[in-house]
């Protein structure tokens, strides 16, 4: 293994002693104790077969065959999980050719952020993710289930749909994507226009019909953002069939995988391989070494630390930063270049990735997945012969050099997260979009309080300049930490203009975002005191992506005799149903340490 690597994950190993060993320790008791439906009352096992044919109650209460719960997040207003409408009869019909019976065991919300960016709703979307988990325990607590299937593909959806899988260790999973969309309109043109009607070179009317023709059917959104982002982690920790991620929604090899999915559950089930078995601290390296490889979403410095949690293994930025170092960046998708997950694919997709990886050591081999032992059975690539699916040979090198590259010649020699830090705090930039001459960065300090305020300012004229905007009260305990999706166009604009700006918040951007400079999820935030709340227009930043800092030019005295400038925050707590998260957010932690409101295994207590 490559040094760095291996030092990180020893490290985490370390670390993550005390409460992986708490974690396994419970997963063991529930092995034994808990996946017993004979333990269940005679009432209890009628409820849960009621509704089934005679066939299937028959086998379910007399115990003789396998009974797997299906987690979905279905619903018809996401294009990306629409396609689940018809999974659950699939699966069913799949499993009947095992003697196997299989359940809708509970739906779990899934919010689309393309439609709540820059609204009100928003503001819930972090939330979502760990209501997502505690719905997977409600629809596994029944406990009559052997094995899970989980059926999620977008941004807190799969981190969501992880934790509660996890704390449900004793059962073997299986996660079944959905697939993408075909490519419409590229995603350069879509952004272009979204510039342009910023500036006001276009009409509204000219904006919904670029954006309609991105999003213009069932399936993924197609640009490497959070969702697609989700999916490479899922391979690269196992959990889902190999190259199956990026196969199109609503396609024959789409159902045929569907049908493997199945069949994959049953044998894990057989072989009693868990999900516990497959998720430790190297399948979390894995999945970062992942996220930097392929120019993946700022967004999962928060959530992979949150899933980790769950499994009792303790992830920090620095690992993050580390990993960056030394993994080179692999991939050039939208919005670190032009192609998207469909083209992507086409060049090799995973397959090529994985191979990369392994042969230059930066990933672990020695890992148990959901269809064997060692990541090596990712390089594959499943078609349809003669009828029935087949994992063929995958490639191992790219067909398409301008998408997806090799460890020799990368796009870049680093990852494309870094992790700065200063006297501001500490943040993530995404870097794998920046130019060379983003790389640093020293101008005066603009402050809002909301990405409103900044639109407002921009289309008054205000921001014909070089600037860093300071947009704070946007973290977790603020108003949610929604993702600033709003500050884009506007800022791209300037960008585009020659104006030298960059933006500083103690939020999130959206994963497809990364063309400018932004140093993110700070921390600590505004609303806890953090050095962003004492910021004033004017003052002097210097980012400095070299040298990894960010830091207010300011004398330390000064800083020091200065009060925070606090704001009324209660409109963000009521309409919109955000008056129902008071309880989250009065308990969530800082991003740093995942933005969540569970603890580590052995801290609920504490």
């Amino acid at each position: 293994m490559n040094d760095i690597i291996q030092s990180v994950t020893n490290n985490v190993i370390e670390r993550s002693k005390l409460s992986r060993e708490i974690y396994l320790k419970k997963i063991e008791h529930s092995k034994k104790n808990v996946v017993n439906r004979n333990s269940l009352g005679c009432s209890n096992l009628a409820h849960a077969a009621a509704v089934l044919n005679e066939n299937e109650k028959d086998k379910m209460l007399n115990s003789q065959s396998y009974n797997m719960a299906i987690i979905t997040a279905y619903n018809d207003m996401l294009s990306a999980h629409e396609p689940y409408s018809v999974y659950p009869p699939l699966i069913k019909r799949a499993l009947m050719d095992y003697g196997v019976t299989a359940q809708v065991a509970g739906g779990v919300p899934a919010m689309c952020d393309g439609v709540t960016q820059s609204q009100t709703g928003m503001e819930l979307s972090l939330f979502s993710r760990d209501n997502i988990a505690m719905g997977t325990a409600i629809g596994l607590s029944h406990n009559v289930y052997d094995g899970a299937f989980y059926l999620g593909v977008c941004d807190k959806i799969v981190p969501g749909l992880l934790i509660g899988a996890l704390s449900f260790g004793h059962l073997p999973a299986v996660f079944v994507p959905a697939g993408p969309m075909p490519s419409g309109i590229s995603n350069a043109q879509k952004a272009q226009v979204r510039q342009d009607f910023a500036s006001g070179k276009v009409d509204e009317k000219a904006l919904l019909k670029a954006e309609a023709a991105s999003y213009h059917t069932s399936g993924t959104c197609t640009f490497y953002g959070t969702a697609n982002s989700n999916q490479m982690l899922l391979e690269m920790m196992g959990l889902q069939l190999p190259n199956s991620s990026f196969v199109n929604a609503n396609t024959p090899l789409r159902d045929l995988l569907t049908q493997e999915a199945a069949k994959t559950l049953v044998e894990l089930v057989k072989n009693g391989i868990t999900i516990s078995d497959i998720v430790d601290e190297k399948s979390f390296i894995n999945a970062i070494v992942g996220l930097m490889a392929t120019g993946g979403s700022s967004n999962h410095t928060i959530h992979l630390i949150a899933m980790a949690k769950a499994a009792g293994i303790i992830l920090t930025w620095d690992d993050f930063n580390e990993i960056s170092k030394v993994v080179p960046l692999l991939c050039k998708l939208y919005p670190n270049g032009s192609a998207d997950v469909n083209h992507f694919r086409d060049a090799g997709g995973m397959s090529v990735v994985i191979n990369e990886l392994l042969e230059y050591e930066l990933i672990h081999d020695d890992v148990q997945t959901i269809v064997g032992y060692g990541l090596d059975k990712y390089i594959v690539e499943p078609q349809i012969i003669d009828n029935s699916l087949v994992f063929k040979d995958g490639a191992t090198i790219s067909r398409d050099e301008n998408i997806v590259s090799s460890v020799k010649k990368p796009f870049n020699h680093e990852g494309g997260l870094k992790l700065l830090t200063g006297n501001i705090g500490r943040g993530i930039i995404k870097t794998s979009a920046l130019k060379d001459q983003q790389m640093s960065i020293e101008a005066p300090a603009i402050v809002f309080n909301s990405q409103e305020e900044l639109q407002k300012a921009f289309k008054n004229g205000e921001l014909e300049k070089d600037f860093i905007a300071v947009v704070r009260y946007q973290g977790p305990k603020s108003n949610g930490m929604p993702e600033l999706h709003g500050l884009m166009p506007p800022m791209g604009v300037l960008q585009d203009k020659g104006f030298k700006v960059a933006i500083v918040t103690d939020g999130r951007m959206s994963g497809a975002s990364g063309k400018v400079p932004s140093v993110i999820h700070v921390t600590p935030e505004a609303k806890e005191g953090g050095i962003l709340s004492k910021i004033k227009t004017g003052d002097k930043i210097s980012l400095d992506l070299k040298n990894q800092s960010i830091n207010l030019l300011i004398n330390k005295d000064d800083l020091l005799s200065r009060k925070s400038e606090t704001i009324d925050l209660s409109s963000n707590f009521m309409g919109i149903g955000r008056e129902l998260f008071t309880t989250i957010r009065a308990n969530i932690s800082d991003a740093e340490d995942g933005a969540t409101i569970f603890k580590l295994p052995g801290e609920e207590l504490a």
